[in-house]
């Protein structure tokens, strides 16, 4: 019997077994709920984690682990599904959990709709993990029901991402070695801004008298992102003789994906959009330097304009020549922000009685 039970949607097309259940290979989602989940049992609150094939599994589920507390973890479940639900386990308190920004859930098409639903279900509140988003979800929701401060609160929770402090020394940059190692990962999506940043890095790059290996995730092509795909390969095969190259990874499993990480010389995440950014924090955790925009909140330096290539440019070339100054900072940053979120995790389920 656990206290709360995590669910999320498993991804037919990445999936490895872990500990007897498939599993997406390293999902953000998945290592998301697994870091929280992890954090509630180290703070005594019993917590478990599942992996639904759709919609149905989830009374399987609550009934096999009995919680008081399910938290969903992004839009999958249909909102009618929960008036079901209800009257199967009328004691059990539903959280759903959103972990985007809103320039990324207007690519949702069903997501204000299934939002403005959750609202109206009993015993179910809906949570944010980041404060912008926080603020518009209130304002939607004010409106619709004409709710009070006070009312929408009750409603809406902020709670924030929680990443495990287990890091490596800062990485050395081999400054004599021909080619540079930039690792861009995480799926391929429009707002991710691959482009930009492959730009940037090439003029960096050239800047140095070097030839960058731009390392992505060629399995995960989401949201529109085949184009971005292929203008990433068009863009590399025309500067092939001059030395510049794109290095693909296929989806693999955490464990695997922070050895790749470990090889890089610097990471880039100059997204547009962005509410924690786990692949980020991958990378820092393994004493790899990090390029990012103000978009990731915990990032305390190596900030850039995600429009702006020569601005992402000269970020690169000052943390190739200070990478440990980077690392270190934003280690501590990181470090800063998640001790922050285990104690608005903890007060909000104090105030839910787990």
């Amino acid at each position: 019997m656990s206290k709360v039970l995590f669910i999320l949607k498993r991804k037919d097309n990445y999936n490895h077994v872990r500990d007897g259940h498939h599993v997406g290979l390293s999902t953000g989602l998945y290592n998301s709920a697994s870091f929280v989940s992890d954090m509630l049992n180290d703070m005594g609150i019993d917590s478990a984690m599942e992996v639904a094939v759709d919609n149905n599994c989830i009374d399987r589920l609550v009934s096999k682990h009995k919680p008081q507390i399910v938290i969903i973890e992004a839009l999958w479940v249909v909102p009618q599904k929960f008036e079901v639900l209800q009257k199967l386990h009328p004691n059990v308190r539903w959280i759903l959990r959103l972990h985007s920004e809103m320039p990324f859930m207007a690519g949702e098409g069903m997501a204000m709709n299934w939002i403005g639903e959750y609202s109206k279900i009993r015993n179910m509140l809906i949570s944010v993990n980041a404060p912008r988003m926080l603020r518009e979800i209130k304002v939607f929701l004010k409106a619709m029901h004409h709710w009070t401060d006070k009312q929408v609160n009750k409603k809406v929770v902020y709670l924030p991402n929680f990443y495990p402090q287990d890091y490596a020394k800062p990485k050395k940059i081999d400054h004599s070695n021909h080619f540079i190692d930039i690792g861009c990962f995480g799926a391929i999506r429009p707002l991710k801004n691959h482009m930009v940043q492959a730009v940037a890095a090439v003029d960096f790059a050239e800047k140095l008298g070097k030839r960058v290996r731009f390392h992505i995730n060629s399995g995960r092509v989401e949201m529109k992102g085949q184009p971005v795909a292929h203008n990433l390969e068009h863009f590399f095969a025309h500067l092939y003789d001059r030395g510049h190259r794109l290095a693909n990874h296929a989806w693999a499993p955490r464990e695997d994906f922070l050895k790749i990480c470990a090889q890089m010389d610097i990471g880039m995440q100059c997204n547009f959009s962005e509410t924690f950014n786990i692949v980020g924090a991958d990378l820092i955790s393994q004493g790899v330097p990090l390029i990012g925009t103000s978009e990731i909140p915990w990032l305390a330096t190596g900030k850039a304009d995600p429009t702006n290539g020569a601005d992402i440019a000269h970020a690169l070339e000052h943390t190739y020549h200070f990478p440990w100054l980077n690392v270190k900072r934003n280690q501590w940053a990181l470090t800063k922000y998640t001790k922050k979120t285990s104690k608005i995790w903890k007060s909000v389920f104090k105030k839910l009685g787990a």
